[in-house]
């Protein structure tokens, strides 16, 4: 079983069927979202055996995401409940289909989620990431469960999935970040989080993330993968390794949801090749990638060409 742990919240999205607003208020559609509950999601349509680990409320929200991971067969056994509200995410779409967030997130259920007791012999695999390694106390609690499960051989993945408006303080959350490193087995992340993270600015270019992820693959993982838009997927490896697959060309609707698809992909190909632990991703070779990375490329494809975090079913992608 795989574990993923972290926020679950609501998107606001613009609807698209809206003409130019000329100054007016946009309708917005309520969408289940956040990036640990789409990868769990993600997981779930794809097949994998997959629990959600986190803090959700029990308002209207709240029910309405534990519908979405039971529909998907997610097991929701490790999920706490609270009566604070739901973290809401009000979206911007640019013209190309990329977006931007507000939060708010302030005494929300997500926030207090608590360490919970071990997780099941069954669990091979915990997935974390996003809001819920920012905003605390929740976030300490989320950072004790990767540690915890790390020491006891239990294979990490992490998504930082960079949300700068609710990082007070970035030189302290890159020291945070580089700490978790020893702790995990695969690092994700998208180009712009490699460059915010690296401190290098959106002028970075490749040379800075390559560079930046070479010196943090020295201090734990055993790979990084890196999505790039367009350009693709790049994973580079502890043993020097770097390969490259090209995106899918898709009418793209948003982006919403396709950073998650991509880890859900990840996971889900790793463990058909046999290497959810560490020593079998230090030991994958060119081919056995390629596979992996256009498969999650292939995914994430068909999460942009709709609107919001709607991933791809099994058989989708074996279509």
């Amino acid at each position: 079983m795989i574990v993923v742990a972290g926020e679950a919240l609501i998107d606001l999205v613009p609807s698209p069927q809206d003409p130019s607003l000329d100054g007016q208020l946009p309708t917005l559609l309520p969408r289940r979202g956040g990036g640990p509950y789409n990868t769990a999601v993600a997981l779930g349509r794809l097949g994998s055996p997959t629990a959600f680990c986190s803090r959700v409320s029990t308002d209207t929200f709240g029910e309405a995401l534990l519908h979405g991971l039971r529909d998907a067969g997610v097991d929701t056994s490790l999920v706490q409940r609270g009566g604070e509200p739901t973290t809401l995410a009000v979206a911007d779409i640019s013209p190309d289909g990329s977006a931007g967030y507000g939060f708010y997130a302030d005494g929300t259920a997500d926030r207090l989620f608590a360490l919970p007791p071990a997780l099941p012999d069954a669990v091979r695999a915990v997935s974390l990431g996003t809001c819920s390694l920012v905003l605390e106390p929740g976030a300490s609690a989320y950072e004790s469960l990767l540690r915890r499960e790390a020491r006891r051989g239990v294979f990490t993945a992490l998504d930082p999935n960079i949300r700068p408006g609710l990082i007070p303080d970035p030189d302290a959350y890159r020291a945070r970040f580089r700490s978790w490193l020893p702790d995990l087995a695969l690092l994700k992340l998208s180009e712009e989080d490699a460059l915010w993270l690296a401190g290098a600015g959106t002028g970075g270019g490749w040379d800075a993330v390559g560079a930046a992820a070479r010196e943090w693959l020295g201090a734990g993982p055993a790979a990084i993968v890196i999505t790039r838009g367009g350009a693709g997927l790049t994973v580079l490896t502890r043993d020097g390794g770097e390969l490259t697959v090209p995106g899918e060309r898709v009418t793209v609707v948003d982006t919403i949801g396709a950073g998650d698809t991509v880890n859900a992909a990840l996971l889900h190909r790793l463990d058909a090749h046999g290497a959810l632990s560490y020593a079998a991703v230090a030991a994958l070779g060119a081919d056995a990638w390629l596979d992996i990375l256009r498969f999650a490329a292939r995914a994430a494809a068909i999460t942009c060409s709709r609107a919001g975090a709607e991933p791809p079913f099994a058989a989708e992608l074996a279509a």
